[in-house]
């Protein structure tokens, strides 16, 4: 006799997840794997931090989704373990890319409150910031994470320059810098103005993309943490290790496993089946596009609705249709496509045109489709 079919149905109050938040962005794995000598190379450099020194500054490389800000934070959680002398303060840079909101979000971390919107100048703010690690006797380690954005807006460098020699005119004032790049193509140092080359020589620190055996392991912890027992089968976690591997980011694979639990469960099934990691997928393949997209202003949104409809198109032409829309100069709309080919979301090349010289093309990285849905 068959089984009652109703057993492998979830009731209303059911859920095939222990712990969802094991899957979202912000989330900590309790157990950091295979990135031991990363985690070795951070900690030698902010040991003096500990101690009540400058610590070494850092430059940590990699493409997304390799654990550079999840290294940052277990480190951080570590130091706030052991001392109450060192500030830590991580700057998501992708939000806060230019050097006075920077600074703004120090400010918030050192006096526990926002600064006044409006009515208090850079050196002032920067001022506060200062003093008040000095009078607490307090040092400062602060982690520009995503700081390619910075580089976008043309804001490194000031911003660079302004911590590195904060001791200058604040004397006692002890602030090291880590900064964070996902962006292969940027060569921080080279990108710096020699003033802040001459001051800034950090430890380097590389990481890899995962490999998909890695991937696997790490994904099973996050399977075994956030599914209730025998929700994913091993096939499963297997074919899902093997489309993260292809998109290189881990970030994908973590989703992509929150993604499948929740198309299994409004199938009212208890485990997660290889249909509903394929159907997952075709959303969080471009989990990547969607964080680009969230970070644009108005402007840089605009030009890209335009190429959706003119991909390929050479940038005069699209320019045309851009300042219809926007109103804005040739000079910001090229200083915006920059940024976007910075990006990744689009290819900017150049090519002889017949009688008129060298002419851009511009041409999306994903499909139009795709961007247009994300815009909307």
């Amino acid at each position: 006799m068959t089984g009652d079919p109703e057993e492998g149905m979830l009731s209303w109050d059911e859920s095939v997840f222990r712990n969802e938040h094991v899957f979202e962005i912000d989330y900590v794995p309790e157990t950091f794997r295979h990135r031991d000598s990363q985690m070795q190379s951070l900690t030698y450099a902010l040991r003096p931090a500990v101690r009540g020194s400058r610590p070494l500054n850092v430059m940590v490389r990699g493409p997304p989704g390799t654990g550079k800000t999840t290294a940052i934070q277990k480190l951080y959680d570590e130091i706030g373990a052991q001392t109450r002398d060192v500030q830590t303060i991580r700057v998501n840079c992708q939000v806060n890319s230019t050097r006075y909101s920077v600074f703004s979000r120090l400010f918030e971390g050192c006096f526990d409150y926002e600064p006044p919107s409006s009515g208090i100048s850079f050196k002032k703010l920067f001022g506060q910031i200062a003093e008040k690690l000095v009078e607490d006797d307090r040092v400062l380690v602060v982690a520009l994470d995503d700081v390619n954005y910075l580089f976008y807006e043309n804001e490194a460098s000031d911003t660079l320059y302004s911590l590195l020699r904060a001791h200058e005119e604040h004397p006692g004032a002890k602030i090291g810098v880590i900064v964070v790049s996902s962006d292969p193509a940027l060569e921080v140092i080279d990108a710096l103005d020699t003033r802040v080359q001459s001051v800034f020589r950090p430890e380097d620190v590389y990481f890899p993309v995962y490999d998909q055996p890695e991937i696997v392991d790490i994904l099973h912890e996050r399977v075994t943490r956030g599914f209730h027992d025998g929700v994913v089968a091993t096939d499963v976690l297997e074919r899902v290790g093997s489309l993260t591997a292809k998109s290189g980011d881990l970030r994908v694979g973590i989703d992509l496993l929150r993604r499948a639990g929740l198309n299994a469960e409004m199938r009212a099934s208890r485990t997660v089946e290889l249909e509903d990691v394929e159907k997952a997928y075709e959303t969080s393949k471009y989990i990547n596009l969607s964080r680009s997209l969230n970070s644009l202003s108005e402007n840089e949104r605009a030009l890209l609705e335009v190429l959706v409809d003119h991909d390929g198109a050479q940038a005069g032409e699209v320019y045309e249709r851009f300042s219809e829309e926007t109103d804005l100069g040739y000079t910001r709309y090229s200083e915006i496509v920059n940024k976007l080919d910075q990006l990744g979301l689009i290819d900017a090349e150049y090519a002889e045109i017949d009688g008129r010289g060298r002419s851009r093309s511009l041409t999306l990285s994903y499909e139009p489709e795709a961007i247009r849905e994300r815009l909307e």
